[in-house]
């Protein structure tokens, strides 16, 4: 239903900040709650973070919760993720997703969501 195309991953230092956007099309973004997860090497997709459709809500995992932001920007069918003081442990592709429709409980993957494929960051030491 929706084509989500990431963006904004590169090679960082550690300590430094990469800003992701996921670009939506298809569908009217404020449709869908949003989410980003990572696929680091060698390891399973993990949550990261999401928001509600409304932006009203936002959930992160508990290593990044006081670094990282999640926001949207639903006039430009956009979602962000700041991400700052980056950690080499936090290498990986970084995955945008978005929920269906049903309802979505993260940390949990969304059930029949959409998906990008991805952007790489490398966080150097």
């Amino acid at each position: 239903q929706v084509q989500l195309v990431e963006s904004g991953g590169g090679l960082v230092q550690a300590g430094g900040s990469l800003r992701l956007s996921c670009a939506a099309s298809g569908r009217t973004l404020s449709t869908y709650a949003m989410g980003w997860f990572r696929q680091a090497p060698g390891k399973e997709r993990e949550f990261v973070s999401s928001i509600s459709e409304s932006g009203g809500y936002t959930r992160y995992a508990e290593s990044v919760k006081d670094r990282f932001t999640i926001s949207r920007d639903n006039a430009k069918n956009t979602v962000y993720l700041q991400m700052n003081r980056l950690k080499p442990e936090e290498t990986g592709v970084y995955l945008c997703a978005a929920g269906s429709g049903s309802r979505w409980y993260p940390p949990m993957e969304p059930a029949n969501g959409s998906w990008g494929q991805g952007t790489q960051v490398t966080v150097s030491s």
